[in-house]
């Protein structure tokens, strides 16, 4: 069984932690850890979900901005989380 990925509850502050499905709510989590996460929080969802599911969120969220995207796609693809 696949650990759950340790976001800080104020990202999610809407939702009951002890039954959050991070799993089925995937789209939720990336969002605001891309919004409003920290560095740490980043490297979390990155080393939870695949990265080609990452980007995939973020081409179809429409609650991130424009720019956000491009800054998300591009640093995603960098060779900073290789290098970690």
């Amino acid at each position: 069984m696949k650990h759950k990925p340790n976001i800080p509850a104020f990202l999610l502050w809407e939702y009951d932690l002890k039954t959050f499905n991070y799993d089925k709510s995937y789209k939720i989590v990336i969002e605001r850890v891309l919004e409003r996460g920290t560095m740490e929080n980043w490297k979390e969802i990155v080393s939870y979900y695949p990265i080609e599911k990452i980007l995939e969120t973020i081409d179809w969220s429409a609650q991130l901005q424009e720019r956000d995207k491009n800054f998300s796609k591009l640093f995603l693809k960098s060779d900073y989380f290789n290098a970690v």
